[in-house]
Parts: C-alpha cells; sequence; structure tokens
C-alpha cells in the first residue's frame, strides 16, 4: 500500500487494552495510522468517545475492504476465535491480545494463516509490554534453549508481593490488587495460574516448536495461601512466585509446569515484584538473558498491539522456525518434584498427604496452627489431584525444577495419554 496513505485500522473492543492502543495512536501521528472503526458489544456503555465512533457489530469491520488491518482486544475467548478465524479466512491481517483463545486453538489459525495468506501476530498476548514472542520467533530462531521460564502474570505476583510486604492474608491482598486495577472481579484465571499457563503454551511455539494443549499442562494457584506459607519461604531466605517453566529434559523431551515455587535471591525472578513480568531464556550459545517489564495495563499491552500492527504494515510474519525439528513432550508422566504442602487444618492436610504418597512423617505445624510438609512428589500425582487440591483450598509449591525418574513411551511422552 501507499506509505503516504494512513494505515487503516479497525479496532475489536475498546476497553483497558482497546483504549490504551487508541491513545497511543492519537498521540502519535507521525505513524500515519488511522482507527477508522471501532466495535463494541454494549451500546449503553459509557465511553470516553462520543456514541458517533463506534458500531456495536464486530462482523461489519470484517466486511468493511476499507479497513487495512484488524486488532482484536475483546475478552470473549469463543467470539474472538470466530473473529479472528473469519479474518485469516478472507486473507485478512491481524493482531490480537487474546491468549485464552490463541492458546486453544494456535495449530488451527497458523494453518488458515498458510491456507488463506492471512497474518496473525500477538506480541501483546504474552507479558504485556515485554517482547518476548519476537525476540523467540526471530532472534532465537535457530538457536537451541535449555530453559524458558518466568512470571507471566501481573494480578497474582502482585497479592504476592503485598502478602510479603504486609504479611497480610490472601484475601486481603487480593481486595487491594482488585481495587488497584491489577486483578479483575472475578478472579479465577489469574490466582488459578490458568493465565500464565495460556502464555507458557504460546511461547512454547516459538521457544521450542512446540504446539501445547493447554489442559494438559500441570497448572496450581495461589488461592490456597497463607501468610504462614509467606513466613515460610522468608525463613528460607525464599520467595514465593507463581513460575511458569519449560525446559528441555536430559532425554531431549520437553516439559513445562505452571505453579507456585520458591525461588531465592540467586534467581533473576526475586526480585520482580508487583504487577511485573519477567523471562529467563536459557539458550545453548547465547547465554542466560533476563527481559522484564510490566505485564498488564491499557499503555503496556496497548504497546505491544502497535509494535504487531507496525509489524503487520512492514509485512512481518511469525515463522514457527523450530517447529520442523520439535522434541517430544514428557508433562507428567516420570517426573517428581520437591513440594512444600500446605493446609490451615492438619486433619485436612494429612489426607492430602496420602494422595500425594508423602509420608505423614514429613507433617509439620505452623506457627499460625496450620500444618505444611515437605517432600519429593511425583507429577503425575499432582496432575491426577489437582482438582481436589483446589477444591480443598490446599497450596503447593514446587522446590527447584522437576527432574526425571521414569522414561516414557512415546504416547505417554505427549502428556495426554
Amino acid at each position: 500500500m501507499n506509505e503516504k496513505n494512513p494505515l487503516r485500522i479497525g479496532l475489536i473492543g475498546f476497553g483497558c487494552v482497546g483504549q490504551g492502543f487508541y491513545d497511543i495512536v492519537q498521540r502519535q501521528p507521525e505513524l500515519n495510522l488511522a482507527v477508522t472503526r471501532i466495535a463494541v458489544k454494549t451500546p449503553d456503555k459509557p465511553r470516553p468517545l462520543p456514541a458517533h465512533h463506534f458500531t456495536y457489530h464486530a462482523d461489519e469491520l470484517l466486511a468493511d475492504p476499507a479497513v487495512d488491518v484488524l486488532v482484536e482486544v475483546i475478552d470473549d475467548a469463543a467470539e474472538a476465535f470466530r473473529l479472528v478465524s473469519t479474518a485469516l479466512r478472507q486473507s485478512r491481517r491481524v493482531a490480537t491480545a487474546n491468549k485464552a483463545m490463541l492458546a486453544r486453538h494456535l495449530p488451527e489459525l497458523v494453518q488458515l494463516q498458510a491456507e488463506f495468506g492471512g497474518t496473525l501476530l500477538y506480541e501483546a498476548a504474552v507479558c504485556g509490554s515485554i517482547p518476548v514472542v519476537r525476540t523467540l520467533d526471530q532472534y532465537f530462531s535457530h538457536e537451541p534453549l535449555h530453559a524458558l521460564s518466568g512470571i507471566f502474570n501481573g494480578s497474582s505476583n502482585y497479592v504476592l508481593t503485598r502478602m510479603s510486604e504486609d504479611g497480610s492474608d490472601y484475601a486481603a491482598a487480593l481486595a487491594e490488587a482488585q481495587l488497584q486495577g491489577f486483578a479483575e472481579t472475578d478472579p479465577a484465571l489469574d490466582m488459578g495460574a490458568f493465565d500464565p499457563r495460556s502464555k507458557a503454551v504460546l511461547l512454547a511455539a516459538h521457544a521450542y516448536g512446540v504446539f501445547l494443549e493447554s489442559d494438559a499442562v500441570l497448572n496450581l494457584g495461589i488461592e490456597g495461601i497463607s501468610a504462614a506459607d509467606i513466613a515460610y519461604a522468608a525463613s528460607q531466605g525464599q520467595k514465593i512466585k507463581v513460575v511458569a517453566s519449560l525446559s528441555r529434559l536430559p532425554s531431549g523431551h520437553l516439559t513445562a509446569l505452571v505453579t507456585p515455587q520458591l525461588v531465592g535471591p540467586e534467581s533473576p525472578l526475586y526480585g520482580v515484584e508487583r504487577e511485573f513480568n519477567a523471562v529467563v531464556l536459557d539458550a545453548e550459545f547465547a547465554g542466560t538473558q533476563f527481559l522484564q517489564g510490566r505485564g498488564a495495563g491499557g499503555h503496556p499491552t496497548g504497546s505491544a498491539v502497535l509494535a504487531d500492527v507496525l509489524g503487520l504494515r512492514r509485512g512481518l510474519r511469525y515463522q514457527y522456525a523450530k517447529q520442523a525439528a520439535a522434541p517430544a513432550v514428557q508433562l507428567t508422566h516420570g517426573l517428581e518434584l520437591d513440594a512444600y504442602v500446605s493446609h490451615p487444618d492438619a486433619g485436612v492436610l494429612r489426607e492430602v498427604l496420602t494422595w500425594l504418597e508423602l509420608p505423614t512423617e514429613a507433617l509439620a505445624s505452623t506457627e499460625a496452627g496450620g500444618a505444611y510438609a515437605t517432600g519429593p512428589v511425583a507429577v503425575q500425582q499432582l496432575w491426577a489431584w489437582r482438582r481436589e487440591l483446589r477444591a480443598n483450598g490446599v497450596f503447593v509449591a514446587r522446590v527447584g525444577e522437576a527432574r526425571v525418574t521414569a522414561l516414557v513411551t512415546e504416547k505417554a511422552a505427549t502428556g495426554w495419554a
């Protein structure tokens, strides 16, 4: 297209990210971008722009040939998939920030790109302002990675920071995070580690060429955490962080975990606080790389959307260069980790230890009257009891990374056997 003419953008969604992106575009006229159409769902919702700026039917933007690029930033994963997949079938250029939709449908969306010639970019879906997707897809496209880990959710990290600073309990810290706008009214996806799991799935495609199934990756959250757990970590000179980990095992298989983890001062993640996100890359030749930035918010995430829009104008496409040599996956079978397990009720925890096949002799009492235990636990046991652990308010954190206890068959290596 003629660079003298503005790139015409159709914006689907005008919440926190949509407004942040719109504001950035308006502040930088030299970029020669124009948000020409905005689609929203609710007609009577108060908005900072007059009503004539909006349409209430997103399909109108898909049908408009005058729209050069579509930006999708809504919170409905099913509707986002319908819109994005339709746009790709029309050979459109699309930027999206919807990590849950992408994590569930990425293989299909990549196939639609190949079949119809459209382009999909999604830097804003992972870690807000941190340019990790493009870094992996371009800079590390042909370099083996030993591991990739990080704090991928600012909401849970904010809660953990406030608990550590004030000695407050989980409910009070969560309420503060919600008041500050760092946690949703319904915090389940963030506090249950479903959100960082989606982001880990997306990064696996670029770091290792593997398209993981979200539901096959173990995720444990912080809903059951207490001030006693924070105090225990501090007594060990450590902090609790929700860490997403992708790593190559000695067998060459890839494993993935998203759980609370005790980290010490030697870890770059130890000092990542409040709503910040961070990514640690362990590359075979480049060594260790550390990226940190704001993981949420209108302007930080809107900045990532803008980078994708400018990339689409330049013809940028993700390469998925490692897909042809993607490793096998070992997610639960034949793996073990050292775990810290706690619950306010010692009787409940005693039963939990039988689920996880930990000896009851490992049981110890906290100063607050609760109970905890430490010891090696099979990842398969955590996987088998994950719903019961969450339903009963049991808190589980790992100490270090998973290790191999048994070789697995090719079928079991998928993690879905």
